[in-house]
Order: structure tokens, then sequence, then C-alpha cells
């Protein structure tokens, strides 16, 4: 069964850190790219970060650049997301998607043509 699987979400003050992953089940994802993803209540679901099949390639949305750090470990089927000074703006559910784009050189955090996402995990950043 293809499964993606988000965990790492929690509780946490401002300027804290969290490491959030995805692990992949029922296929190789190191072929493929994956992309986080967050919403908050009554906001739309948004591109955070991204990572390329190879590793190569990696995007960042303006709002967590210089503070967010996408990784990969293949040999795991698992990719990561280091969440660095947090904001209170920051907390939503997080969830991580592929578009099965193999490109090794290229990803987006543009929404459109992930088709297939985890179930979510939820980030509060609150003091």
């Amino acid at each position: 069964q293809l499964q993606l699987a988000e965990s790492g979400g929690g509780l946490v003050q401002p300027g804290g850190s969290l490491r959030l992953s995805c692990a992949a089940s029922g296929f190789t994802s190191d072929y493929y790219a994956i992309g986080w993803f967050r919403q908050a209540p009554g906001k739309e679901r948004e591109g955070v970060s991204c990572i390329s099949g190879s590793g190569g390639s990696r995007n960042y949305a303006d709002s967590v650049k210089g503070r967010f750090t996408i990784s990969r470990d293949n040999a795991k089927n698992t990719v990561y997301l280091q969440l660095n000074s947090l904001k209170p703006e920051d907390t939503a559910v997080y969830y991580c998607a592929t578009n099965w784009n193999r490109d090794p050189a290229f990803c987006t955090v543009d929404r459109g043509g992930y088709a297939f996402w985890g179930q979510g995990t939820q980030v509060t950043v609150s003091s």
C-alpha cells in the first residue's frame, strides 16, 4: 500500500525547533520530488519547501528561507524538514506530498501537480 506518513510535530515555544519526518512506504521515494506544505486554520494550503529525488534541487518559500532546511535519507525512504527559529505564524498542519516528478534537478513548491499526500502533522508555536 502506497503511503506517506508525517511525524515530528508538536507544541514548541517561539524560537524553538522541530524536525518533521515524511516516511514513504509501498514505493521507493528517492526517485521522486517530495514537497512540504502547510495549512493554517482558515487559510489556503501553501508550499513550504521541496526536494528533488536526487536531492540536487531544493526550494523554499520566502517566509521560511534561512529558518527551515529540507533533506532526505534515501536509504530510509524518508524526507526531513528541520524547522528552526519558529514563529507563531508557523503554526499549521504540515503535510508532505509527491508529484511523482523524477527530474533530479527540479522541484517546485507550487501545490499544483502534487497528487499523493500524507495525513499531516500539527505544529503549534506558542508561549
